[in-house]
């Protein structure tokens, strides 16, 4: 794009176009938490950290802070501070004058001025050369960019969220980032988290991410098996949500039934991960107790701790409805009992499906 408002950054958006952003979904504490802080958080022009693993939604909960901000009529600006690198880089964030250097044969606004009354999302901010911090750092301070090739100041209203991988506390330690940026951007700070820790989250994303498929790719709705759904949650995801996202997409075009089956899955494991769950079972990972764990002291020495049968049975009942999302119908089969006999011992243990819980 050429022009005096041409500009290299991502795809600026607005409001409008952000129907994809239908929130942080999930059952999990975190879920709950993230979306009560995003609530919290919004409506300010405070500058946003996002920190946490790659592929947990981080530029997802940018684009619901900002749609839920007072500047959500104003655009959303991403920018991969990681593919930013080199001489022009400074131009890219800050834009530049016609005639600045070699090849600049038009004027850009840079992304900020084009996030100019909405936000601006600086993705991987980690990533940035040590002398664009020091520009970043001032643009924040002062609320201004400074084009390339020009000394005047020019203001901007954008509000900053920026979000990592890294930890940047380390990356001060070893002299990779600046402390006083970090204190800047780190105004507010939500943490995002691996899959592998929101396991009850796998149901209502796979549910979500099939029921969108459908509709981008016109191909009739598919479901999960209970058995596939077991395949899910035994795996470990170390792509997090985006890996699920994308194994999702390959089965629903693959399967031939309404009902997805663990064959149509194709999840790539690494050679220290552990086999597939078989059908109709629950991943280790999610059980509460397991006996070949117990080893070192005496049963005399452990008594008062020792779990009981039925304590046992309570505990797998309990995180089985929660796996299931509290669909009796779906946990008795993951369980292979009757569901008559699930809901005699779901009143015998005191369990309930929690209030509030659609």
């Amino acid at each position: 794009m050429r022009g005096p408002a041409a500009v290299s950054c991502g795809d600026v958006s607005r409001s409008s176009s952000l129907a994809g952003c239908s929130g942080i979904l999930g059952r999990s504490a975190w879920a709950g938490g993230v979306r009560r802080k995003i609530a919290r958080v919004a409506p300010s022009t405070s500058t946003v950290l996002i920190v946490g693993p790659t592929g947990t939604g981080k530029e997802l909960i940018a684009r619901c802070i900002h749609e839920q901000s007072p500047r959500r009529r104003g655009p959303f600006v991403p920018v991969d501070c990681a593919s930013i690198t080199g001489t022009l880089c400074s131009s890219q964030l800050f834009g530049h004058v016609k005639g600045a250097f070699t090849g600049a044969d038009y004027e850009s606004l840079g992304c900020f001025r084009a996030a100019e009354g909405g936000t601006i999302f600086l993705d991987e901010i980690g990533e940035l050369e040590p002398s664009i911090q020091a520009m970043l750092l001032r643009t924040l301070q002062e609320r201004i960019v400074v084009p390339v090739g020009n000394h005047r100041e020019i203001p901007v209203d954008v509000r900053v969220i920026a979000a990592t991988n890294r930890v940047l506390d380390e990356e001060v330690q070893a002299a990779r980032f600046r402390m006083d940026l970090l204190y800047r951007l780190r105004v507010m700070t939500i943490q995002t988290t691996s899959l592998r820790q929101r396991l009850e989250d796998v149901s209502v994303l796979a549910e979500h991410f099939l029921t969108r498929l459908s509709k981008d790719n016109g191909i009739p709705a598919k479901e999960l098996s209970v058995e596939s759904l077991a395949v899910l949650l035994a795996h470990d995801w170390p792509g997090n949500v985006r890996e699920l996202q994308n194994v999702l997409e390959c089965a629903a075009i693959f399967s031939d039934s309404e009902s997805i089956q663990p064959s149509a899955l194709r999840i790539h494991k690494s050679p220290a991960a552990q086999p597939e769950a078989t059908a109709g079972t629950i991943p280790a990972a999610l059980q509460p107790f397991s006996p070949h764990q117990a080893r070192g002291p005496e049963p005399a020495e452990c008594l008062e701790t020792w779990l009981t049968l039925p304590e046992v049975e309570a505990q797998h009942i309990a995180r089985t409805l929660e796996v299931a999302g509290y669909n009796q119908s779906a946990a008795a089969r993951m369980l292979a009992i009757d569901r008559h006999v699930l809901a005699r011992k779901m009143k015998k243990y005191g369990l309930r499906k929690p209030e509030g819980l659609q």
